[in-house]
């Protein structure tokens, strides 16, 4: 499983699960502590001046009650995902649809062989493909609104 973060300016921090392993409320809290040392290492401009906007689906482990204090404690806004939703961030269509149709025939074989593919798939990204993900997201009101 690949779990991966990123803004209009590119991926902030990703990580290859093992296989067979399940996020849960706890590996989801100390992901998130790891997305926040990358968010401030990375992007201090965003803690300092602007603030982070999180959106995350609505998956068990992410609504729990111990992720959303961890989310409070950070100060970040988080976009409502919209009830009754596919748990299917609107971002992952823009992202994953790329990263699938690039693979076309390749096969990777170990952890180390998928790793180095993802690292070279996001670095080949422009800036203009991570923006126009992100403007693909609706806007906080038309979540609220649906």
């Amino acid at each position: 499983m690949l779990c991966v973060w990123w803004d209009w300016k590119g991926i902030i921090h990703k990580e290859l699960l093992p296989p067979g392993k399940a996020i849960n409320w706890d590996l989801y809290r100390r992901q998130l502590k790891r997305l926040k040392q990358e968010v401030e290492k990375i992007r201090p401009v965003s803690i300092n001046r602007k603030g982070v906007v999180f959106h995350h689906d609505n998956a068990i482990p992410y609504t729990s009650l111990v992720i959303q204090q961890i989310l409070k404690e950070f100060g970040w806004e988080v976009l409502m995902h919209p009830p009754h939703s596919p748990d299917f961030e609107p971002s992952h269509f823009h992202l994953f649809r790329s990263l699938q149709n690039s693979r076309g025939s390749v096969r990777l074989i170990s952890k180390d062989d998928c790793q180095n593919y993802l690292s070279q798939f996001f670095i080949q990204k422009s800036q203009n493909f991570n923006t126009s993900g992100i403007v693909l997201l609706p806007t906080k009101k038309q979540v609220v609104e649906q």
